[in-house]
């Protein structure tokens, strides 16, 4: 039986937390393989529906990542992110997925260990979930 390796989606905000990423790999920072970053302008356009979407297209977790409050090139991007994640972890856990499955961490653009560390713990926090319950996947 193969190691269970879960499939990430992060939603990395231009102006922090993409440049952390930027430069955690200008860095040869090592960090898991399984994230599939994908970048906005601003953490504040993930929606409910974004995070959802990405589960039910297989992702066995999500991370959102943007600005430090106050920091905001958008003076309020990120914590529309934040209601918005805060809003959505009652839903999973009604509907039987796990809240851990879907994380929100602020990660300003100099720091690229911390990205490092978040993706790493995000993804040891998955394995140890397992698979999502909306994966049709066979073990």
């Amino acid at each position: 039986m193969d190691k269970f390796e879960p499939k990430i989606v992060a939603f990395f905000c231009n102006w922090c937390s993409y440049a952390a990423a930027d430069l955690a790999g200008t860095s040869r920072l090592q960090y898991p393989p399984n994230v599939h970053i994908i970048r906005l302008m601003c953490s504040g356009r993930v929606s409910e529906m974004l995070i959802l979407k990405a589960m039910s297209a297989g992702a066995d977790g999500v991370l959102v990542c943007g600005c430090h409050p106050q920091e905001c090139h958008y003076v309020k991007g990120n914590l529309s992110a934040r209601r918005r994640v805060a809003g959505l972890k009652p839903f999973l856990k009604a509907i039987g997925i796990s809240s851990d499955r879907l994380r929100l961490q602020w990660i300003g653009a100099s720091e690229a260990l911390k990205m490092a560390e978040t993706i790493s713990s995000f993804t040891q926090t998955i394995r140890n979930l397992g698979p999502s319950p909306l994966n049709k996947r066979q073990e």
